[in-house]
């Protein structure tokens, strides 16, 4: 999967999965917190619900910017793992959900045989990272112990999570990093070069 990966690619990667297990591991304690203080409205189920995007979030920006198989599968791992590592209440369990998530993402990618890197694109990549997310949840987490009710509640919030602060707020994040020409040497900021160089002609 990896055989047409430069070097520098698969340093960014690695360098955007350890940044990202720091953020992810701090939205985790910011989770208990929302939790915390929905548990007296009865909405504790949705104290990570609403934030749980912020977990895929890696896997978009790393496809998005490298656009190489494996990009977001590889990415929401390391993070996982490191996260593991430095270490996560979740515990190593954390490590399979890391690949289930990334898994979800690289779907959408894999669909478009990684040719399509649009907003709506990536706004399915992280609605499907959510989508097998709360699948493994189900098993792993006891979502299936919820009311009717609540699971479909659950689910729509964790996947309009995964639509905007995933596929959202990665591109935008993605976008600004190539503005300031920092990526020029991988497949976005070549993107952006062409684009600046079309309008400046």
């Amino acid at each position: 999967m990896m055989k047409q990966w430069k070097l520098k690619e698969i340093v960014l990667m690695s360098i955007f999965g350890v940044v990202f297990a720091v953020i992810y591991l701090l939205f985790y304690f910011f989770g208990q917190g929302l939790r915390n203080f929905l548990t007296p409205f009865g909405l504790a189920p949705f104290g990570y619900e609403i934030i749980f995007g912020i977990w895929f979030i890696v896997s978009i920006i790393a496809a998005y910017v490298i656009r190489k198989a494996g990009a977001a599968f590889w990415s929401e791992l390391i993070a996982g793992t490191v996260q593991v590592l430095i270490g996560s209440p979740a515990g190593p369990q954390l490590i399979i959900s890391a690949a289930i998530q990334g898994l979800g993402a690289e779907a959408v990618f894999l669909a478009t045989r990684y040719r399509n890197f649009s907003l709506y694109v990536l706004v399915l990549a992280g609605m499907s990272a959510a989508v097998f997310s709360y699948a493994w949840g189900w098993f792993q987490s006891g979502l299936a112990a919820l009311t009717p009710g609540l699971i479909i509640a659950t689910f729509s919030v964790r996947v309009i999570s995964g639509a905007l602060l995933a596929g959202l707020l990665g591109k935008y994040i993605s976008d600004q990093l190539a503005q300031t020409g920092v990526l020029r040497g991988y497949a976005l900021g070549k993107e952006w070069q062409e684009k600046r160089e079309k309008s400046a002609s």
